[in-house]
């Protein structure tokens, strides 16, 4: 007896360690199948492409994380590659990232100000030593990086994943677009070439503007004109790429095309001797030999960290179930939480700071043909080969150019301005998240405003919830299931919404064979199109039709039916309520509005 119950937890236990081990390394489930004929060539030109934007926005994201550009390389090598090892994602470039870096930058200058490293007394005129300070902010940084890495490993052991649904969409992008005015804000003084503080905290914004204005008269003309100048070409560029991305096989680099132009400009003029146009500067050759993080400033940088790791999350599953989505595929937000973790805190041992996904990159790489990790990987040895063999040559890089690369990149964050009169016209709820994330966001800093943000969206949805009743003498139909939810669809509950519906399916189909009509129920304001749901109804059909389900037709009520017809329907859902018809279109899904006076927006 006891010889076979060892065997079975023998065997049980085997199968589960497979299962755990092929679950924290997903490389192990797809690569022994990669096909090389279909992808090889797609990765190859995607890591190219991908690889080639690193570049300059590993310089250019280093100035927003106060740290000298070079470490925005060795963060731009490290955690991408490591990613093609734990990631589940396909799709999505993992690197240096706008928000994430200005997060970084403000506690490293929080931690490391100038004032602590004045050579000559306190006074306005005081002499910093720069490379002290460098350095010490490199410390402080590292040192933060390991935190957040510490923090998103805990959070996937402990599967808080979930974590990610509270940051909906509407506060994200409120929250993102506030991040752009204050990166914005802070490249001015690059830009004009005027030296001013870096400020942190509630009304940073205020103060920067006050700072610059106050300096203006300093301003360096030829920096000005250099910046202008790159600034219109790659506005101009990523207007082609994007007018013409259908016709065009790969998108104009148009950012590595400034830093080279620009870099043998200035080499060739001297810029910084003759002109007083700041540069780069020193940038070593190779990668630096490991080194163990600081761990006594831990304890007054975990509140940073933890707004650092949730944010860098949840930007990184948002873009992963885009993708997700429209390539057939499922990521897990556990694993994507550990592997998040795993690329922060191994990678900050050789001096890199957090990184996440970054939505220009991620779009390159897949609209080059990239269909697996392997396009990140190539990516990662393109900049290694840069580190290695040429970085050098890009220390006469004027920093007014990575400024403009930087302002160019926001325009995206800034065209999120136009949810406000989409959300004004389908749910005020949600318009009311995104103007709290925002004014919260750039008036008391991206951490204060981060917090307020949350709290604003988890007091929204307690707001939700209702009393459910039973029908406890309700008759079942033949071939008609009803799924009732007591609570509207939101961003809290659509992802369990749509799971519980496709366990559902399976275990309909398999007892009972094909089902004539399925009625998804709900109380009024079934969906709110500002959520992360307006793709419901595709993910449904996505989840749902794999598993055997094919219904004959859908109805989806809360007061609102939608009936969304995939085959003939049978005769038992041929009646509908009482109500007036609208058709709208949603893709190749038929679907009719039968509630009185009330329209629904996808």
């Amino acid at each position: 007896m006891q010889i076979v119950i060892s065997v079975l937890f023998f065997r049980c236990s085997s199968e589960k360690a497979k299962s755990v081990v092929f679950g924290f390394l997903p490389i192990l489930t797809w690569l022994p199948s990669y096909p090389l004929k279909q992808y090889l060539f797609g990765d190859i030109v995607s890591g190219i492409s991908t690889g080639v934007m690193q570049l300059p926005q590993g310089l250019a994201y280093a100035m927003l994380a106060a740290v000298p550009p070079v470490f925005g390389l060795y963060s731009s090598f490290y955690p991408v590659l490591l990613y093609t090892f734990f990631g589940t994602s396909k799709h999505i470039s993992i690197g240096t990232f706008a928000v994430i870096s200005l997060m970084i930058g403000g506690v490293a200058v929080r931690e490391a100000p100038d004032s602590m490293f004045a050579v000559n007394g306190t006074n306005a005129s005081q002499i910093v030593d720069f490379e002290a300070r460098d350095a010490r902010r490199v410390e402080v940084v590292v040192a933060l990086t390991t935190l957040v890495g510490i923090i998103q490993f805990v959070l996937g052991l402990l599967r808080f994943g979930f974590l990610a649904i509270y940051l909906t969409e509407p506060l994200v992008r409120g929250f993102t677009t506030a991040a752009a005015v204050h990166v914005s804000v802070s490249q001015i003084k690059y830009l004009l070439g005027v030296h001013t503080a870096r400020f942190n905290g509630p009304l940073s914004v205020v103060y920067s503007l006050d700072a610059v204005f106050r300096n203006i008269a300093s301003t360096n003309v030829v920096t000005l004109i250099i910046g202008l100048v790159c600034t219109v070409f790659l506005y101009f560029i990523k207007d082609l790429n994007e007018r013409f991305k259908k016709k065009l096989p790969i998108p104009i680099p148009g950012e590595i095309i400034v830093v080279i132009v620009s870099t043998g400009i200035s080499y060739g003029m001297v810029m910084s001797e003759n002109y007083g146009v700041e540069v780069v500067g020193k940038i070593p050759t190779g990668l630096l030999p490991p080194k163990i993080p600081d761990f006594s400033v831990f304890p007054g940088l975990f509140p940073d960290a933890f707004a650092i790791a949730v944010v860098g999350f949840s930007i990184a599953i948002s873009l992963a179930k885009i993708f997700a989505l429209k390539h057939g595929y499922s990521v897990d937000g556990n694993q994507e939480l550990i592997a998040l973790g795993l690329c922060n805190f191994m990678s900050s041992f050789f001096h890199t700071f957090a990184v996440t996904a970054s939505m220009s990159r991620s779009l390159v790489q897949e609209s080059t043909g990239g269909h697996t990790e392997i396009a990140g990987l190539l990516a990662s040895l393109l900049v290694l080969l840069v580190v290695v063999a040429i970085g050098f040559v890009f220390q006469p890089l004027p920093t007014t150019v990575l400024a403009a690369i930087i302002m160019v990149n926001l325009l995206g964050m800034f065209k999120q301005m136009k949810d406000i009169p989409a959300l004004w016209r389908t749910s005020k709820i949600e318009l009311a998240i995104w103007l709290v994330s925002f004014f919260a966001s750039v008036l008391l800093g991206l951490d204060y405003g981060l917090v307020v943000a949350m709290g604003f969206a988890i007091l929204t949805s307690l707001s939700s919830y209702l009393l459910f009743v039973l029908f406890l003498k309700a008759e079942e139909c033949t071939g008609i299931k009803i799924f009732q939810s007591n609570t509207s669809i939101y961003f809290a509950n659509s992802d369990l919404y749509v799971t519980i519906l496709s366990l559902l399916s399976l275990t309909l189909t398999s007892k009972s064979g094909r089902l004539n009509s399925i009625f998804l129920s709900s109380r009024p304001g079934l969906i709110r199109a500002g959520s992360r749901v307006s793709g419901l109804l595709v993910a449904i059909r996505t989840l749902m039709f794999p598993l055997g389900s094919n219904p004959s037709s859908w109805l989806i009520s809360s007061n609102m039916v939608l009936c969304t017809s995939l085959s003939p329907p049978a005769p038992s859902s041929k009646r509908a309520p009482v109500g007036e018809q609208q058709k709208h279109n949603n893709g190749d899904l038929k679907i009719k509005t039968l509630r009185p006076k009330q329209k629904l927006t996808f």
